[in-house]
């Protein structure tokens, strides 16, 4: 998702909680791995792994001057032939120490193994984050979590990217002020309008 639709995105959404929460997340986020140079591990559960997220992270890295922002993606399940920045398992958060940030991205209850180790992780002196959809033991265990409940009108992978874009954002700014408006539903729907329609003609 481009600059442009995250700027629509976040028009569309004006008067919600979204905006101001997606960017106090990036913030948590961002001020956990900066001061630290880094260390920025992302996981999701065995059935969700963040690719989007990812690849998101290592654009706004390259994008705004932070490198810190670059994750390492770690898996559920590695095979011998992954290359190496794909390759790399639950061990790692096993290894997580102070200095190092854990992101959890769980749309499912996460499992007992990433639990155990996520709690380990924080035990070890990491910052855990995560995103999820509520309702399971995952908030417990983080220093800072956003819930996007599967009932709301915005779902986890808009969310997204509300975040990633937020924490590139060189200087992150106060949201715009809540205001009424028409309902979610209808703005979102005049956002994906906009999105789908074909350019203009050019004569």
């Amino acid at each position: 998702m481009d600059a442009v639709r995250v700027a629509l995105l976040r028009e569309v959404l004006a008067g919600t909680e979204w905006p101001s929460a997606t960017r106090r997340f990036a913030a948590s986020l961002r001020g956990s791995v900066v001061p630290h140079g880094g260390g920025l591990l992302l996981v999701g559960t065995a059935e969700y792994e963040p690719w989007h997220l990812a690849a998101h992270l290592v654009d706004e890295a390259a994008w705004s001057g932070t490198p810190e922002l670059r994750p390492t993606l770690v898996r559920h399940r590695v095979r011998a032939a992954d290359p190496a920045h794909l390759s790399v398992g639950l061990g790692r958060i096993e290894a997580a120490r102070r200095g190092e940030t854990l992101l959890v991205v769980a749309p499912e209850e996460p499992g007992e193994g990433l639990l155990s180790r996520v709690h380990d992780a924080r035990r070890a002196g990491a910052v855990v984050l995560a995103l999820d959809q509520g309702g399971c033991e995952l908030p417990s265990l983080a220093h800072e979590v956003l819930s996007v409940p599967g009932s709301r009108e915005l779902d986890l992978d808009t969310v997204q990217h509300l975040v990633s874009a937020a924490a590139g954002e060189n200087s992150l700014p106060a949201a715009p002020a809540t205001r009424s408006g028409r309902r979610l539903r209808d703005r979102l729907s005049r956002l994906a309008d906009q999105l789908t329609a074909p350019p203009p003609a050019r004569w």
